[in-house]
């Protein structure tokens, strides 16, 4: 069976001036990056008139498992079978971080025939976008180190500086620092840390900016410290918003490539869903809005995380709101849910599936009090017998009331997803979204914690330190009552013990932190032991990733 990058060399790229013609934007509205992968220009995309019938449709998944559940798979199969039955569509996936790269995943662009290609492009440096925005974040992080240094006319604490520094990279050794050591001229002895690039509130900033002069508006509320007496300090204070926008100008126009298939595809931004919003860019989704009847997009994780955080998060800060959700479950993954082992997965195993069931059931419930008509599409794997197929479908519309639609894109292309693209489009067109969040802003923010918390993941109840609870209170009388949260834990299950498989009942959701992304628009809510900058397993995917005697990358899957 070939591999994923096997069957992304093996296909025929088309220069992208064509792919972005079929999307109808013009070539001398692109900025090409070679022949394959090109930005477009924002000033075509602020001339596009909004297309009154465009449909949002958004891919999430069941809580993830070792066994792999392929929501971006799912994302680009549907996008290409949308388009195979004459609907106009256009992707919007998240740009991969080099931290998964070469930690876990090894890469993600898809597999098999619905993926976006080129694919070692896309999963290295691409166009940039991510080095620009750990820069613009580490140039912040100077300015305020800077402004300290030279007689701190701005009345800084060094110890309430609250801006971290940030790298592309699972490295745990830089989670807590001592930064400015030595002699007196390398600043002032501080402690400090560093979180991965894609839980930065400059990345949170990047996705959810609607153009340039909103992303340097956002950019001057960042908080970064705080004076002797708590007063805010922001990166206006410091001067910092027109530097950064002019280092993050560029990387805001998104980015188009293509599938497999010819479809285009928009990639960027990429927030983790466990530790951040988890959703590609609002200027990314907007554009594909106004050129396609249809956009397909994704958000990270299980629909607990960022489905949860697209709902509340993305679709309050810019109007969006979804026509239909995608739940993509593998039969796989539900057996693990149900408490079989990964070795034997290939076994068929009605029962483990059956108990395994509660997982997807609970994400369907979840979905649903959000107001958007939901289908789940069924992944499947060459292992995947009738039975299983059969019990997951009859459970799926005679226990959740949604049809399930089995689909073979990895295999087949767009035309294994035929039949969810049908299923997706007689959703949109028989059922009528009646989408809203999930709290309102008026709510307190302890109690927006409370209702994600039983609502969502059917905690008993949440526990937090009397100093988080006093902190939560100040930041509500400071002006930022009205903000969601975006809830930081841990993937693998509802709860915050990543090994409470299925759907566990009756835990407790422990706060451990609150950050203020005041540009942002939110409040970070760190739960349990989850980490803003990862570390590397014991054997990262790094070990299999190298060049071949001929120039080639091999190890990327």
């Amino acid at each position: 069976m070939p591999t994923d990058i096997e069957i992304a060399r093996a296909a025929t790229l088309r220069p992208i001036v064509e792919i972005a013609a079929k999307a109808g934007i013009p070539e001398d509205a692109l900025h090409l990056h070679g022949k394959y992968i090109s930005k477009v220009d924002d000033r075509f995309i602020a001339d596009l008139p909004k297309r009154e019938n465009a449909k949002l449709v958004l891919v999430t998944a069941i809580s993830p498992t070792p066994a792999g559940e392929g929501k971006t798979t799912t994302t680009v199969g549907l996008g290409d079978a949308l388009n195979h039955i004459g609907e106009k569509a256009i992707m919007c996936l998240r740009e991969p971080s080099l931290g998964p790269v070469f930690g876990v995943k090894g890469g993600a662009a898809g597999g098999g025939k619905a993926q976006v290609i080129p694919m070692e492009q896309i999963n290295l440096h691409f166009t940039g976008d991510f080095h620009a925005i750990t820069s613009a974040n580490n140039l912040l992080a100077a300015l305020v180190d800077n402004s300290l240094y030279w007689g701190n006319p701005l009345n800084i604490d060094p110890r309430r500086i609250v801006f971290r520094r940030v790298l592309d990279m699972n490295d745990r050794t830089l989670r807590s620092i001592i930064s400015g050591v030595g002699a007196p001229t390398n600043g002032y002895t501080r402690e400090a840390g560093f979180d991965i690039t894609v839980a930065s509130e400059i990345m949170a900033i990047f996705c959810l900016a609607n153009d340039l002069h909103d992303l340097e508006d956002r950019i001057s509320r960042i908080v970064v410290a705080y004076t002797p007496d708590k007063k805010p300090i922001t990166a206006k204070d410091v001067d910092a918003q027109g530097s950064l926008g002019v280092l993050l100008r560029d990387a805001l126009r998104p980015n188009m490539v293509q599938s497999i298939d010819g479809s285009p595809v928009f990639i960027h931004g990429g927030p983790f869903a466990n530790i951040a919003h988890g959703c590609n860019s609002v200027i990314a989704t907007t554009t594909a809005m106004k050129l396609a009847d249809w956009t397909v997009t994704e958000a990270g994780f299980g629909a607990d995380l960022g489905a949860e955080k697209f709902m509340d998060i993305k679709c309050r800060s810019s109007g969006l709101a979804p026509d239909v959700v995608v739940i993509v479950a593998t039969v796989r993954a539900l057996k693990m849910h149900g408490g079989m082992a990964k070795n034997d997965l290939r076994t068929e195993n009605v029962e483990a599936l059956k108990k395994g069931l509660v997982n997807l059931g609970r994400h369907i419930e979840n979905t649903k009090k959000f107001g958007v008509p939901v289908v789940v599409g069924i992944n499947h794997f060459f292992a995947d017998t009738d039975a299983e197929i059969e019990t997951l479908q009859n459970a799926v519309r005679n226990d959740f009331g949604v049809e399930a639609v089995v689909c073979k894109h990895w295999a087949d292309g767009a035309a294994g997803a035929e039949g969810l693209a049908r299923a997706v489009v007689m959703a949109a067109t028989e059922q009528t979204a009646d989408f809203k969040p999930l709290y309102p802003d008026e709510m307190g923010l302890l109690q927006k914690v409370e209702t994600i918390a039983t609502e969502i993941y059917r905690a008993d109840k949440v526990t937090a330190s009397p100093a988080i609870k006093k902190q939560l209170k100040e930041w509500e009388e400071a002006g930022y009552a009205k903000f969601p949260v975006c809830i930081a834990k841990t993937q693998n299950s509802f709860s915050s013990d990543p090994n409470a498989i299925g759907a566990p009942t009756g835990h407790v959701l422990p706060i451990r932190e609150v950050r203020l992304s005041a540009g942002a628009g939110f409040i970070v809510v760190i739960c349990g032991d989850l980490m803003t900058m990862p570390g590397l397993p014991k054997v990262p995917a790094s070990a299999n990733i190298k060049l071949l005697p001929d120039g080639t990358i091999d190890g990327i899957a």
